[in-house]
């Protein structure tokens, strides 16, 4: 008989257990991970506002944003009855000669989150008095250095600048409005430098003269022409609500040029309320 052969096996050994290394591991992942959250929320987050991209999640309506006349009378109080532009720092004699600002615009209101309020939040942000300055037109307006639209990022003002930057962000936090990263880094290049947010008052060497009112007058030549030229965009020789909303001079008092090309229904002295 041949002889049998025992195969030997090796001795078995205990395996390493890999619990204490996997329990350590995941000690670190969660660590991490809950660092990179805490950095997040730092990082989404400015002096109490929410930074995120601007998103308008429903049409913008100029219609839907109204507010009275008499916010105007309510700046120029608030100035110590002086009509005067803290942007530029000039003082006017007349009130149609500057526009009604809102310093933190309409439009970039809405895709800051005002988008989803409701009405009477709209038009509680569009007449609320510290969201308001007056402003020369030129100023006001779109064109070359006009601030439009624009955010602190695109624009910002001559003067006031501690005063500005500081309004913006009061604004935003009453109507929990979010910010866009690019204007919180603007804003905060002028907040760090400012010493107080007191609005500069510039000593008035004497305001901007208000035309003569007569010249409002439709009678022959160049002030009819201009008056027309300016706001009546289908050339009927009229002014109507829409043309003055349009060229945002509405609403339109008595002593404007364009007044007496409009109709003044209840004749109280302001077109387009």
């Amino acid at each position: 008989m041949g002889r049998i052969r025992h195969r030997r096996f090796p001795a078995r050994t205990h395996p390493v257990s890999l619990w204490p290394l996997l329990a350590v591991l995941c000690a670190v992942w969660v660590s991490v991970t809950f660092r990179e959250a805490g950095a997040q929320t730092v990082e989404d987050s400015w002096r109490g506002l929410v930074v995120a991209p601007e998103y308008r999640c429903a049409p913008y309506k100029r219609a839907e944003y109204p507010y009275p006349k008499s916010v105007e009378l309510r700046i120029i109080d608030s100035m110590g009855d002086r009509i005067y532009g803290p942007y530029t720092g000039r003082h006017f004699e007349c009130r149609w000669q500057t526009d009604i600002d809102h310093i933190v615009a309409l439009s970039e209101a809405h895709d800051s989150g005002l988008c989803a309020a409701d009405r009477e939040t709209r038009r509680r942000f569009a007449s609320d008095p510290l969201n308001l300055a007056l402003a020369a037109p030129e100023v006001n307006r779109c064109g070359v250095g006009g601030k439009c639209a624009f955010d602190a990022d695109e624009w910002l003002p001559r003067i006031n600048r501690c005063w500005f930057a500081n309004r913006v962000v009061e604004v935003r936090r009453r109507y929990r409005l979010t910010i866009d990263r690019r204007e919180a880094t603007a804003l905060e290049r002028v907040l760090a430098g400012c010493a107080d947010f007191e609005m500069t008052v510039v000593a008035s060497t004497g305001p901007v003269p208000c035309p003569d009112r007569s010249k409002a007058r439709p009678a022959t030549g160049a002030d009819v022409v201009d008056a027309l030229r300016l706001w009546d965009d289908n050339g009927n020789g009229r002014i109507t609500c829409s043309e003055a909303r349009r060229h945002r001079i509405a609403p339109v008092p008595r002593e404007h040029p364009a007044y007496p090309y409009m109709h003044d229904g209840d004749g109280d002295g302001v077109v387009c309320e």
